[in-house]
């Protein structure tokens, strides 16, 4: 059967689909993931980015933290691929329960998602770590240096940096969506970033689906591996 075909019927016969997600979904839209031959991580700066995004440099070495930060992640002119929409729009239908995603761009909640359960925060939240005050990413992408609240306190993006912990609360209602699915579809994602990835094993439902580019750690226990663009998969598709 054709695979597209078999995802269609695995999705007209399901009432409750998770979709979880990671940096494939993104990159349809010109925002470059973190692994791939041409993401991030294959790129040269002073400092591997892996040690730059994360707790300790953005502690100590804040102002290269926003050099780097402004330049590689903070993608505001990017707008929803046909893989966004149509997950907006199979959540307006009533299949799609939650959108579970390891990205920090909010091209979900752009395309219309409304619960959407975001692993590792976003760069839309931004707040000053003395007061508390909220900041736009437009403010943090506009300024220079390290970013100021009024009050004299640091700006800090809302997203999870390397040796900081998820938040519970998301992280919770994540496990309890996937616990509950009839459907799995994880799509744009290599599966090798935890603890977000084990949140997959999780999954007690009938139909798990992998889409994506190359080979992840879950395709052995998939009913359904395709291994192509997400964003052009969905669009040929039906809600």
């Amino acid at each position: 059967m054709d695979k597209i075909l078999q995802l269609q019927q695995i999705i007209d016969q399901s009432r409750n689909i998770v979709f979880f997600g990671g940096a494939g979904v993104s990159t349809e839209s010109g925002i470059p993931d973190f692994r791939s031959q041409d993401g991030l991580y294959s790129q040269k700066y002073a400092y591997p980015p892996e040690q730059i995004v994360s707790h300790t440099f953005f502690c100590y070495r804040t102002s290269e933290f926003f050099d780097f930060y402004r330049d590689k992640m903070l993608w505001l002119n990017a707008r929803p691929n046909p893989a966004h929409i149509y997950l907006a729009n199979l959540e307006k239908a009533g299949k799609l329960k939650a959108v579970v995603t390891q990205n920090i761009d909010g091209l979900h909640q752009a395309a219309g998602s409304k619960n959407v359960l975001e692993l590792h925060g976003s760069v839309l939240r931004n707040y000053c770590t003395r007061c508390g005050k909220f900041y736009t990413a437009g403010y943090i992408k506009n300024s220079s240096g390290v970013p100021k609240c009024e009050c004299g306190g640091v700006i800090k993006p809302d997203v999870v940096l390397y040796e900081e912990s998820l938040n519970g609360d998301v992280t919770d209602a994540a496990v309890n969506a996937i616990s509950k699915a009839d459907t799995l579809i994880i799509g744009g994602t290599s599966l090798v970033v935890y603890p977000a990835a084990g949140f997959i094993g999780y999954f007690r439902g009938k139909h798990l689906v992998v889409i994506n580019k190359s080979a992840t750690s879950a395709d052995r226990n998939a009913e359904l591996v395709i291994n192509d663009s997400i964003g052009k998969v969905f669009s040929a598709l039906d809600v």
